[in-house]
């Protein structure tokens, strides 16, 4: 059997949760996916797959400081490194396996081998970052030339990353591939008001929870909380109208979704792309600081599609402001088995 690789970056569960379908896609087409990940990401994608061989590799580390852009600065030599051992343990796996004949990398830079085809995915052609953008995007484009081939999760027309995934000066082939959801949406029964989806590094995870449990403490309909805490055994905690759930797996969040009125939850691109195939109406919260989910946020509210409010900011109140937007959709997108020519 014909392997490849898939290894999501370990940054919240965004990444790694988007390479569903692409697993599922491999699996259909019949090459063997391998896991390749560290922390809650290779730990998610082993609770999802069972079955299936995974690769430790080593983690990036990044810490989450208030001022993003400079602590990424600061941090970047030992983020250097990491890439190389990432290289190192990638091309010391294949000399073992014979039968590894790709690399797919979301975001993982280390994650390719020159002696077998390797993709990078990624929605951020241009990598906000204020005044640094253009620098930052170049460093990206840098990146990118390193993979065979680049495949960017949404249409042409760049609908819901807006001018993040537009089209960049790049040797590198750009296939555009439409948004990547592990969900299909359900006509089911509303049985939740809000359905509450944490997500991102753990300190920026647990402020949102702490903020939305002081939020919705007198809240008289029912909510879901789901923490986002990929942990050994799975949780469910019931206190009055609330239900409270350390994560769920992809068929159990996808009811849920499909089950609830709204979604409160990071503007991250992956639940953006999650929201918006299950043609759901949002209220989003970006990370503080955090360029890509503040941008995606604004450009969302501009277009009608979703409010958004700073964290600080935030009162259950301003979920009023949802009936007067459109709420997200997306038309389904089925993977063209050409995407996989390369192996």
């Amino acid at each position: 059997m014909k392997k490849i690789i898939v290894a999501p970056l370990n940054w919240g569960l965004g990444h790694a949760s988007r390479c569903v379908p692409i697993i599922h896609f491999l699996l259909e087409n019949d090459f063997v996916p391998i896991l390749a990940s560290d922390g809650k990401a290779l730990t998610f994608l082993q609770k999802e797959f069972p079955n299936l061989e995974s690769l430790e590799l080593p983690s990036y580390n990044i810490s989450y400081t208030k001022n993003l852009k400079l602590g990424l600065l600061f941090q970047l030599p030992k983020f250097v490194k990491t890439v190389q051992k990432e290289a190192n343990v990638i091309a010391d796996f294949i000399a073992k396996k014979k039968d590894v004949i790709g690399i797919i990398s979301d975001n993982r830079f280390g994650a390719r081998n020159a002696k077998i085809p390797s993709v990078y995915i990624t929605h951020q052609l241009t990598v906000l970052s204020g005044i640094f953008t253009f620098f930052s995007t170049r460093i990206h484009q840098k990146i990118i030339q390193k993979f065979d081939e680049c495949w960017v999760p949404d249409s042409k027309v760049n609908s819901l990353s807006g001018k993040l995934s537009k089209a960049t000066k790049t040797t590198t082939t750009l296939t555009y591939i439409g948004a990547l959801s592990r969900f299909k949406k359900a006509d089911l029964p509303i049985k939740n008001s809000i359905l509450i989806v944490l997500s991102g590094i753990e300190s920026q995870r647990k402020s949102l929870e702490e903020k939305s449990l002081e939020a919705f403490k007198n809240y008289p309909k029912n909510i879901v909380l789901i923490q986002g805490k990929i942990e050994e055994n799975q949780t469910k905690k019931v206190v009055g109208n609330l239900t409270i759930y350390n994560y769920l797996l992809s068929n159990e969040l996808e009811r849920e979704i499909n089950q609830s009125e709204m979604i409160l939850c990071r503007s991250g691109y992956s639940s953006i792309m999650d929201l918006a195939v299950l043609e759901k109406k949002a209220f989003f919260i970006p990370t503080t600081n955090q360029t890509e989910q503040e941008y995606l946020a604004n450009y969302l509210e501009a277009k009608k599609v979703a409010p958004f409010c700073k964290e600080k900011d935030f009162k259950w109140s301003c979920l009023e402001e949802v009936k007067n937007y459109n709420g997200l959709s997306y038309s389904p997108n089925k993977l063209n088995k050409d995407l996989l020519r390369l192996f």
